[in-house]
């Protein structure tokens, strides 16, 4: 009987301790932080080249934080925040009928914003080295314009001031972390589909990012 009891003993602490084991073998938390490009469409479409994507969009620059608890290996829920900036100068001619056309100028300072939340897939274990992962997370944008540097011909009305609008935004994505050590990996890329509807128009956005991952 004491050796039953000695054996039961022995097969309960070595269920614990494999539970103990189960419950650790995956990141719990993590945070990560770095830079953000974003490729804003600008609302119109030149062909399905790589080159015409580019000119279709101008290029935004930035940062991106974002936060995953993860509640399984594999399963997490994430917030995250971006902030990519984009300043472009003007200048063109209006005809008007005489041999010398109204000429406009004038910068834009652009900003624009996501506040996301949703779900992150990735296998979280401790000891893998490469960590692909996806995620699909919905929330706002926010996009602002603020004019400057006006220089109009008389009688042309000249852009002024702040133009601002937020509405629905999603990210949908993915990308590759690299473990450098227990507590650091290196997000090699990400790349995400980042639509934002504004100003009654949806922007078809690609956003991308690399950076640094604390767990």
């Amino acid at each position: 009987m004491k050796r039953l009891i000695f054996a039961i003993f022995i097969v309960a602490a070595s269920c614990m301790f494999a539970f103990a084991q189960s419950k650790s073998d995956y990141n719990k938390w993590e945070v990560y932080g770095g830079y953000s490009n974003g490729q804003v469409d600008k609302g119109f479409d030149t062909g399905n080249s790589v080159g015409a994507f580019f000119r279709d969009r101008r290029p935004f620059n930035g940062f991106e934080a974002s936060g995953v608890y993860n509640f399984s290996r594999y399963l997490g829920v994430k917030g995250d925040v971006s902030g990519t900036y984009n300043k472009t100068r003007f200048a063109f001619a209006i005809p008007n009928g005489t041999a010398t056309p109204d000429t406009v100028s004038f910068d834009t300072h652009n900003s624009l914003y996501n506040f996301l939340g949703g779900v992150q897939i990735k296998d979280n274990a401790s000891q893998s080295r490469f960590k692909p992962f996806g995620h699909a997370l919905i929330g706002v944008g926010h996009g602002r314009t603020k004019f400057t540097n006006q220089v109009c011909s008389a009688g042309v009305i000249c852009p002024t001031g702040t133009d601002s609008d937020t509405g629905f935004a999603a990210a949908l994505g993915g990308g590759l972390d690299i473990r450098l050590t227990d507590k650091i990996d290196f997000r090699a890329a990400q790349v995400d589909y980042n639509p934002i509807r504004l100003n009654g128009s949806t922007q078809n956005n690609v956003r991308l990012g690399v950076g640094f991952v604390f767990k």
